[in-house]
């Protein structure tokens, strides 16, 4: 996935799985804040990315997501299972898996081979 992607991706599981709401994310990878709004819940997703421009919207039903990033012109499944999730990239070809502790995210981007931290 590209970072924006998986920035926004953490920044939605943090948001379902915790019930926090916050007007960024923090991605420890790149040592800094990138800013987010928007309307997370249960069966809708809308969300705008402000530096890259990038709105990810889609719908589901408490588990499993369709999104799509209008900036990549690209859909990205994800599944969150209690604390666990899991997806795909259609944009990149990439899996993505993770977890979410408190305010904490883990992303593993199988495409990259690393995994990514954030908070929010």
């Amino acid at each position: 996935m590209k970072s924006t992607g998986r920035a926004a991706v953490a920044y939605i599981v943090a948001r379902l799985v915790s019930g926090f709401s916050a007007g960024a994310i923090y991605d420890f990878s790149q040592g800094r804040y990138i800013q987010m709004s928007g309307n997370v819940n249960s069966s809708s997703v809308q969300v705008f990315v402000y530096e890259e421009g990038a709105n990810i919207a889609g719908s589901g039903d408490g588990r499993s997501f369709s999104l799509f990033n209008y900036r990549e012109g690209s859909h990205i499944s994800l599944t969150i299972t209690g604390h666990a999730f899991q997806g795909y990239d259609y944009g990149t070809g990439s899996h993505f898996t993770g977890n979410v502790s408190g305010r904490s995210v883990s992303l593993f981007d199988y495409r990259q081979g690393s995994y990514f931290n954030y908070s929010i």
